[in-house]
């Protein structure tokens, strides 16, 4: 869409929030000419010995990639790079380059290219996101490489005289990682989708970002303006002067609301007119649980325990499991932990579970279908679950429920693993209460059933979103049918809740929606609960709890639950947010 000022719009995927606005330096990917030419028998070995120095000296580079991200954003994001340097130690990978050089003759670049390509190709026409991603990966591994052998190093964002907003096809992750981040006022790419690495490392970074904008790299030239809006999905090449203010509006109304949300940290959690409102935290590692501790979270709402799985890129060991728990509860210092058991599967993939390739992941085998056809697997994790029991306040919940035959399966699992412990003389909370996911639309129909098995529900608000609008969530063709807001999204919350308060059940939201705080007064008036959303969400949630009274939030509901459209029902509660923010900070 275009304006007479020439301003145009495009629409991509919000990727990590914040609106940032500058000139263009469009970081493109300008692959190593690679030559080819014939390598004498006797010249072999020195040009394998070349191949075996450009290892050690990529593998070098990767590590202090590595180093820094650690030191300055975290292990969890440094941990992409480990990947990386076991594709330079692979054994299969490095054979067949030197197979390729004895065979063909050819100088080991070529060989080098020719046998990533294959590789590249194989996992690049697969229909898994995840593993479409590790293509991305070798990519990225052999390009580096490649410029090892021929000398050749890439373009880089160190030249810069000042700031840019940084435009690309897509970035890698050593790509995203060398950048210079003084140098760097957001990130806008043609391609990428939420669960990137470049997504991943920017949200990290706190830099502005949008993905899936298609064909904006090759619009635009070094020095041409744009303005990336990381909250809404939008990049706005050649900004008119109202569009500036607009956003300049903005960007002054939430750094306002920054400075409040320090000022106002330490005020407990409450709506105007004084309801209690229950804020906990999701979280992948006891580091995540100490920091949601200092925004003043009263407890876990979701431990997603893939996450050891998935570092580890193995099946861990009860005592193993049972390690890691243990310091997530502790951690906790007695506040709640609900702990999720293993929802792999979709687009969390576990290498070594070796399991063929699924046409739909999403709705396949996953989660708890894996869990009860792998019972060994499934009695190692509740057993280290159960023995964590004794170190504070814990609850398990189960993933992706469709059926009560489900749930009865899985607290069978659960008090088998109960009286294997008790046989074994190890202590547990024999009490710990049972909870199950409410995310797949049989759950929402059937919720009532499920309730008379269960102390507690917990709505997964991403996955219900994708099932009941047959939207897959990671899917850049249709990204724009994600669509929270819709009225089907809002009436199954209701459902949920009016079945829970009628069949005493506890409710907790998480998911996307939790942390959003257009959604809060809605789902605070939908019925008594908690919210479970990303740490960094919780100041910002409880600062505009306490802008509101519990009678307002029943009135937007009630105006909320009359609309069709879900661009009104997004209008609506964007309207009762500014409101009230903008009547505090005016």
């Amino acid at each position: 869409m275009t304006s007479p000022s020439n301003e145009t719009i495009l629409y991509g995927i919000p990727a990590s929030p914040g609106v940032s606005h500058g000139q263009v330096f469009r970081f493109l990917h300008r692959d190593v000419e690679v030559l080819r030419y014939d390598v004498q028998e006797d010249d072999q070995d020195a040009e394998i010995a070349r191949f075996e120095e450009a290892l050690l000296e990529t593998k070098e580079q990767i590590s202090k990639i590595r180093d820094d991200v650690a030191r300055n954003l975290g292990e969890d994001e440094a941990a992409i790079f480990d990947a990386h340097i076991l594709v330079l130690e692979d054994k299969a990978l490095i054979d067949d380059v030197v197979s390729e050089v004895r065979t063909s003759g050819d100088n080991v670049e070529q060989c080098l290219h020719r046998v990533t390509q294959r590789y590249i190709d194989y996992f690049g026409q697969l229909e898994d996101e995840y593993l479409r991603e590790r293509a991305s990966d070798l990519k990225d591994i052999s390009r580096r490489l490649l410029g090892n052998l021929v000398g050749a190093t890439a373009a880089g964002t160190a030249f810069l005289e000042g700031p840019r907003i940084l435009v690309s096809e897509d970035l890698s992750p050593s790509d995203t990682a060398s950048l210079d981040r003084s140098k760097i006022l957001g990130i806008a790419t043609d391609t990428g989708g939420r669960t990137s690495h470049a997504v991943i490392m920017a949200r990290s970074s706190g830099v502005p970002a949008v993905v899936g904008l298609r064909g904006l790299s090759g619009t635009l030239n070094d020095g041409d303006a744009l303005l990336v809006d990381g909250f809404e999905g939008i990049a706005i090449v050649n900004p008119s002067e109202s569009t500036l203010f607009r956003y300049g509006k903005v960007g002054l109304r939430r750094k306002k609301i920054k400075d409040l949300l320090e000022e106002e940290a330490s005020l407990p959690p409450s709506t105007k007119d004084g309801s209690k409102v229950v804020f906990l935290a999701n979280a992948d590692s006891a580091e995540e649980v100490r920091k949601a501790r200092s925004h003043g979270c009263e407890g876990v709402g979701l431990f997603r325990t893939e996450s050891i799985f998935l570092r580890k890129n193995k099946i861990p060991s009860e005592d193993d499991q049972y390690e890691e728990y243990r310091k997530i509860v502790e951690s906790a210092e007695e506040l709640p932990v609900t702990i999720r058991t293993l929802d792999l599967g979709g687009d969390k993939i576990l290498d070594s579970i070796g399991r063929e390739k699924e046409e739909n992941p999403f709705m396949g085998f996953r989660a708890i279908r894996y869990c009860l056809r792998n019972p060994d697997v499934f009695l190692d994790q509740l057993r280290a679950i159960l023995r964590a029991s004794t170190h504070g306040n814990v609850k398990v919940m189960f993933p992706m429920v469709s059926g009560v035959g489900e749930l009865v399966r899985a607290k069978e699992c659960l008090s088998t693993a109960k009286r294997q412990l008790r046989e074994s003389e190890i202590s547990f909370d024999s009490e710990i209460q049972v909870g199950c996911m409410i995310e797949t639309p049989s759950a929402v129909t059937i919720c009532d059933m499920l309730a008379t098995e269960v102390d507690f529900f917990s709505i997964g608000t991403n996955d219900l979103v994708q099932y009941l609008l047959a939207v897959d969530r990671i899917n850049n063709e249709i990204a724009y049918l994600y669509e929270p807001h819709h009225p089907a999204v809002i009436r199954s919350m209701k459902r949920v809740f009016d079945v829970a308060s009628e069949k005493k059940v506890g409710v907790t939201v998480c998911g996307e929606i939790a942390g959003d705080p257009h959604f809060l007064p809605i789902l605070l008036a939908l019925g008594e609960g908690s919210l479970s959303a990303a740490s960094p969400m919780l100041p910002e949630l409880k600062f505009f709890a306490r802008r509101f009274s519990m009678t307002e939030a029943v009135e937007l509901l009630k105006r909320v639950l009359r609309m069709t459209r879900p661009s009104e029902i997004n209008q609506t509660l964007k309207d009762f947010y500014e409101q009230r923010v903008s009547d505090l900070i005016s």
